[in-house]
């Protein structure tokens, strides 16, 4: 390696060029505060454009009839309830916004319940964001304040003070702020490889204990221990056992309408030509993965597929659950494939200049998807896949395909206390800083967010003032199912 003063003009000139750019890069972040002062992310409000219920109708034209009212029953189990089905009015609010300008690949609904663990190819358990239904580029705050908000939703549910609310979304936002700033130091290389391994992070946080803490804390770290070994057997296998069953011989689903509803008891369907058609839509979702694992996918055969009810938002989109099976008594693969639509943010988010993105580049809703999750997730899925079909009626539809259940789990936010929801935000604060400096410019964000706390404490009211907004849309719908205007189905 030549020392200094060896570099030839071209050595040097490389140095100075990337040196610029990073300087190019930070000077962009540092002048969107000029436009949009830190102190302007306080702002909540709404125009009068803007009507809940008319905008959840609308989304209801485009999903299955006899399931929409399943969803608003659904919303209205509470307000975080309300708010998990929302982001398409979220959407519409926070383009009415002052914007940063500085763009990234959007989770584009980063709500708390939307964080969890799953299994990486490594088989270790892994923290990550896990929906991407509403993936689509736009300015940055958007993510941040979604999940901002849903702290304090999810916290007023739960009983908490206001005090401890804004704890929990400080946490969030501080952690985000902070970390992108740390990104924004490191090699992109170093943020790729970045991510969470829950055992690792447990382990790390019990070691850093003191003696008497982690004696006060025993619960809790056992807790913990017990909520991996859970996330384990939380597999195919168990999937498998709750939801099928073998008649004369062959595993088939075991119907539960309007849940779980099987090929063959759906009106208007013959279950074998839909079966057949499938079976042949397998070789152009095969083509979307990796060849290693369609060649991991070749030792299964498709045997049984069914209709599943899913999430919260997601409710009315078809999504169906495909049981595929190999060669031996434990070969069993059970993927899921769920209904892509238009973002919620497509109609809303802007491009870098200012001027609405152009919509026509998306080609498939499914490939959408898999494309923002495999940009944002450090690890994802090896069957995550995308395939168009036409399994119902004769107009096509895109979805995404996954493993039903890999080690999922998730935070039951009912049981959250306010300490454990603080840890719990930077948990998140810290993985939503990780994809966004994985797909946008992490100097330039992190240079408009800057060293103090100024972003903090603006995304902090605004959250506060969100949170009062969106129990107010919450009584709306429910008005307007007691009026009649709106069907919904409780319980379900």
């Amino acid at each position: 390696m030549p020392s200094p003063a060896s570099q030839g003009p071209s050595d040097v000139t490389g140095v100075l060029r990337e040196n610029l750019a990073v300087e190019a890069r930070a000077a962009r972040g540092k002048a969107a505060r000029e436009t949009t002062p830190l102190e302007a992310h306080a702002a909540a409000r709404r125009s009068d454009e803007v009507d809940p219920v008319q905008l959840l109708l609308g989304q209801a034209e485009s999903r299955v009839p006899e399931l929409v009212p399943i969803r608003h029953g659904r919303m209205l189990v509470s307000p975080f309830t309300f708010y998990r089905g929302a982001a398409l009015v979220m959407a519409a609010d926070l383009a009415a916004l002052p914007g940063s300008g500085l763009d990234t690949q959007l989770c584009g609904d980063t709500h708390l319940s939307n964080f969890g663990g799953y299994a990486s190819p490594e088989r270790r358990l892994v923290f990550d964001i896990n929906d991407f239904d509403e993936t689509f580029p736009g300015p940055f705050e958007w993510d941040v304040k979604r999940l901002a908000a849903s702290f304090v939703v999810a916290g007023r549910d739960n009983g908490f003070t206001a005090k401890q609310c804004r704890r929990a979304t400080r946490a969030a936002v501080e952690t985000y702020r902070t970390t992108i700033r740390t990104f924004a130091t490191q090699p992109i290389t170093t943020v790729w490889y970045s991510h969470l391994d829950i055992e690792d992070a447990i382990a790390r946080y019990v070691a850093e204990l003191s003696d008497r803490d982690r004696e006060r804390r025993k619960a809790g770290i056992k807790g913990a221990h017990k909520t991996l070994s859970k996330a384990r057997t939380r597999n195919s296998m168990q999937a498998l056992e709750k939801l099928t069953a073998v008649a004369d011989g062959r595993r088939r689903f075991v119907s539960d309408p309007p849940l779980i509803t099987r090929l063959d008891e759906m009106t208007g369907l013959d279950g074998d030509d839909v079966l057949d058609r499938l079976t042949g839509l397998i070789a152009a979702y095969r083509d979307t993965l990796a060849p290693d694992r369609q060649r991991l996918l070749d030792h299964f055969e498709l045997t049984d597929v069914a209709h599943k009810v899913v999430g919260v938002g997601s409710v009315g989109t078809r999504a169906w659950v495909l049981l595929f099976e190999g060669g031996a008594d434990d070969e069993v693969l059970l993927l899921q494939a769920k209904q892509a639509q238009r973002s919620v943010l497509a109609g809303y988010a802007p491009a870098a200049d200012g001027r609405a993105l152009d919509l026509g580049a998306v080609a498939h809703e499914g490939e959408r998807v898999v494309t923002g999750q495999r940009l944002m997730q450090a690890t994802s899925d090896i069957f995550l896949g995308w395939v168009r079909a036409q399994p119902t009626d004769a107009d096509p539809k895109d979805y995404y395909v996954r493993q039903l259940r890999d080690w999922k789990v998730s935070a039951d936010i009912d049981r959250l206390t306010p300490s454990s929801m603080e840890v719990y935000a930077r948990l998140c604060g810290w993985t939503l800083a990780r994809a966004h400096a994985r797909a946008g410019d992490r100097i330039a964000i992190a240079a408009y967010l800057g060293k103090s706390t100024r972003f903090d404490h603006a995304v902090a009211d605004f959250a506060e003032t969100y949170a009062d907004l969106n129990e107010h849309d919450h009584a709306t719908l429910a008005a307007a199912v007691d009026a009649g205007h709106v069907q919904a189905q409780h319980g379900v």
